[in-house]
């Protein structure tokens, strides 16, 4: 008889309902589509590919383009499916069996769930009932913890935070592992760890294109840490990862930069006229960083998730993730999906 092993057979899987609504706002996509020179562009270059053969097996094409967006070195770059692989890969390389992961609470999911299929110990420290958190705790637990890998989100998934940058200097002060900021949402947010990892082999810094470059359904992650560190991981990962069209939409998509920002900042403007409108509807909301707001009514989340959904409005529930009971998170769509939502939330409430 087959035996799964234990932690997995007991491990939820990772959950995000797909609803067939008109609004979805529950996955932190982009609500605008890249542009559509981008498309033609990486239509007509896919002719290019010899797909006889395998792909370059490090990306090199992608991770010099890459180097010349950030302006770091090629070798500081490791490139994945989706930053989840990133983070997969870097906990096959530094945890795994009888190595310790720390988790900041709540916090991104997928932390916790790649580093205990890897076979890792989690331990988590609690944020704050507003989401911060306390440096002499964090650096008392960490010194009695000394774990291999800690991770930092910035901006916080799905609190919307940033954490203070001195942050980082505590957890490298009380520990001697790895420190991982995961940047899926770091063009939204006020501060980036990027210098600071070209100069250390203790933190590497993890992107994404899903969000800011409206590239969700290509899959793509990256890393930006010292050379050493991204040798390991080239060791760690499977080869030929990272398919050829991939690879290329990578490298076209770096073209379009300026209507990337266009995009961020067309968000951000979004984003804080939300803010501001569920505050007047006296709804409690996690100030946010990112492409997304988390937010409590003070009524049963369920309840709120149910009536917006019959409004044709999907929003991500949170209520059974740790320390977050009540609470939602909405992703910030385009005008109109949030104006269909504020509608949809005043309603909810109004039902009361």
């Amino acid at each position: 008889m087959l035996e799964v092993r234990p932690e997995i057979a007991a491990m939820p899987g990772y959950h995000s309902p797909q609803v067939d609504v008109p609004i979805r706002l529950n996955t932190n996509e982009s609500p605008f589509p890249p542009p559509q020179a981008f498309v033609n562009e990486f239509v007509d270059a896919l002719a290019s590919i010899s797909w006889n053969r395998y792909p370059n097996r490090t990306a090199d094409g992608l991770r010099a383009a890459l180097s010349a967006h950030h302006e770091v070195p090629a070798e500081s770059v490791f490139v994945a499916n989706g930053s989840n692989e990133v983070l997969q890969t870097l906990l096959l390389t530094f945890a795994g069996p009888g190595r310790r992961v720390v988790v900041f609470e709540p916090g991104y999911q997928m932390h916790v769930q790649i580093s205990k299929v890897v076979g890792s110990d989690v331990i988590v420290i609690d944020r704050n009932d507003d989401f911060t958190l306390d440096r002499d705790v964090v650096r008392s637990k960490l010194t009695e913890v000394d774990p291999h890998v800690v991770f930092v989100s910035s901006p916080n998934n799905p609190t919307g935070q940033c954490d203070d940058e001195e942050l980082l200097d505590v957890i490298l002060e009380s520990t001697s592992g790895l420190l991982v900021v995961d940047e899926a949402y770091a063009e939204f947010g006020t501060w980036s760890a990027i210098d600071r990892a070209l100069s250390s082999d203790r933190i590497v810094v993890s992107r994404t294109f899903s969000k800011t470059w409206s590239l969700a359904a290509l899959r793509l992650g990256y890393l930006i840490g010292s050379p050493t560190v991204v040798e390991h991981l080239w060791t760690a990962v499977l080869p030929y990862h990272l398919d050829a069209s991939k690879q290329l939409a990578g490298e076209i998509a770096l073209n379009y930069t300026d209507e990337m920002n266009d995009r961020v900042a067309r968000i951000i403007s979004e984003r804080d006229r939300v803010q501001t409108a569920l505050s007047a509807l006296g709804v409690r909301v996690s100030p946010s960083s990112a492409n997304f707001i988390l937010f409590s009514t003070g009524l049963d989340a369920d309840v709120v998730w149910q009536r917006l959904l019959d409004h044709g409005v999907l929003v991500r529930n949170c209520s059974s993730w740790p320390r977050l009971a009540g609470w939602l998170r909405l992703t910030i769509g385009s005008e109109d999906e949030n104006n269909a939502f504020l509608r949809g939330l005043e309603s909810a409430l109004e039902t009361e």
